[in-house]
């Protein structure tokens, strides 16, 4: 702080209150201007500097991206927007008019495996646990369903499960983790669930997500669908998440509008048949989880499928005859594989 503005406010303090707005002095600590005896410091325009930045960011994401899926989960809803209003009649016409939420829903998140993958990490907790941005995965998951109204959410522990402790979650143990795959967690979690009556999202413990893909599955009556990454040469998750998805239309601006199921999921499709990667995702109607909970308890009756993931059940539905809606997207999602994967999820 310069000498003659302390000067200044020396010769003035006995005379009337001191003032200032320090802008360009923002290595200053906000003490010395206490000890100095200042009236009152503003803070003039870093409100305004943060917004032009922030808006910038936002209008080159636009620019190059060409919609909304990046962008939503970070900018203020429209409802606070609404309520900084005070504009009451708006927030009705929203309520009204926008698609709804997705309250009518629960979601099961299966959780129960280590995930060697990440070493150390997992020592003494489960991957689902593993810090991001000092947050566990778990923690930023359910964020993403509660933003979304999903509140009924039911995660399947299994590896050191006394480390995973969320509050206002329901917890189920798959104490056979070691043995097991993910077809025996999500058949103990569907054969427990209470609300045979809404519509269910099964996903995984250790796949972080924007909050559209959610909504978005909720807004689908059909009994099964499935979100798909159309830009399968980009994203390493196919193997873990059960390989290549082929589907009955690409990925296009013609498929926008268009109904799209899923063909055939697996590790043999020929290249020019690869439409995208499953990302984890399976909603399922109410009439759907009826079909579900007769085919899980046969398959996991049959010892070959012990340690089978999701993948084989969703060929199994296919198999069946059972169709399997598609939506498209273009990233928005990480499935934390890696230690690589942990130092991107910070910057999701």
């Amino acid at each position: 702080m310069p000498d003659e503005i302390l000067s200044f406010k020396q010769e003035w303090s006995n005379r009337c209150p001191v003032v200032i707005v320090p802008t360009k002095y923002y290595a200053t600590p906000t003490d010395v201007f206490r000890q100095h005896g200042f009236s009152m410091v503003i803070w003039a325009n870093h409100m305004l500097r943060t917004a032009v930045a922030a808006m910038q960011k936002t209008a080159r994401t636009l620019k190059e991206q060409q919609h909304l899926l990046s962008i939503e989960d970070k900018v203020a809803p429209v409802s606070e927007i609404f309520r900084l209003q005070n504009a009451a009649e708006l927030q009705d016409a929203e309520d009204r008019y926008l698609p709804r939420g997705a309250e009518n829903t629960s979601a099961i998140v299966l959780a129960a495996s280590r995930g060697e993958e990440l070493r150390e990490l997992t020592e003494h907790q489960p991957k689902t646990m593993v810090s991001i941005q000092g947050t566990p995965i778990l923690a930023h998951i359910v964020d993403a369903y509660n933003a979304v109204g999903i509140k009924d959410i039911t995660v399947v522990r299994g590896y050191k499960k006394e480390a995973v402790t969320l509050p206002n979650l329901t917890y189920l143990d798959n104490d056979d983790f070691a043995d097991t795959g993910e077809l025996d967690s999500l058949d103990k979690a569907v054969r427990t669930r209470k609300g045979l009556g809404k519509d269910l999202i099964i996903s995984y413990g250790d796949v972080l997500f924007n909050t559209y893909i959610p909504q978005a599955l909720c807004q689908e009556k059909d009994d099964f669908v499935v979100f798909v990454d159309s830009d399968w040469q980009n994203q390493s998750s196919y193997a873990r998440l059960g390989g290549f998805a082929e589907c009955t239309l690409p990925n296009s601006r013609k498929a926008f509008n268009a109904k799209i199921y899923l063909k055939q999921l697996g590790n043999l499709a020929p290249q020019e048949s690869i439409h995208g990667v499953w990302m984890g995702f399976l909603k399922v109607s109410p009439a759907g989880t009826v079909h579900l909970q007769a085919i899980l308890a046969e398959m996991v009756a049959d010892p070959a499928n012990r340690k089978a993931g999701i993948p084989v059940l969703l060929q199994e539905l296919l198999k069946r005859q059972l169709s399997v809606r598609v939506l498209y997207t273009v990233g928005h999602w990480l499935d934390i594989n890696s230690l690589d994967d942990v130092v991107q999820a910070g910057n999701f």
